[in-house]
C-alpha cells in the first residue's frame, strides 16, 4: 500500500490540502520530523527531509490527527481510510 514516490507523496499532500488542516515544508529542529499545531491546523515537516522521511512523517501524523473527510474526493476518502486502519510497520 505505501510506495515511497512522489506520485505517493503528491496523494498525501492533496488529501490533505482537502481537509481543514494545512501542510507546510519548513526549517526546524523538529525531534519527531514535523510539527504539529492542532488549534491552527497547521502541519509543518521539515523540509530538508527526504521523500521517504516526508512520506512517514505524514503517515504518523494521519495516524494521530482526525480530518474532516466530508470535502474528500472518493480516492482521497478510500487512502485516507486505509491509512487510518493500518498497522503502524515497527
Amino acid at each position: 500500500m505505501i510506495k515511497y514516490t512522489n506520485a505517493f507523496l503528491t496523494k498525501l499532500e492533496d488529501m490533505i490540502a482537502e481537509s481543514d488542516y494545512t501542510l507546510r515544508y519548513e526549517k526546524g529542529n523538529f525531534k519527531s520530523g514535523y510539527c504539529l499545531l492542532r488549534e491552527q491546523k497547521i502541519m509543518i515537516i521539515n523540509k530538508f527531509y527526504t521523500m521517504e522521511g516526508k512520506i512517514n512523517a505524514l503517515l504518523d501524523i494521519l495516524k494521530t490527527v482526525a480530518l474532516d473527510t466530508t470535502r474528500f474526493t472518493e480516492k482521497s476518502a478510500k487512502l485516507y481510510e486505509e491509512i487510518t486502519k493500518a498497522e503502524v510497520p515497527q
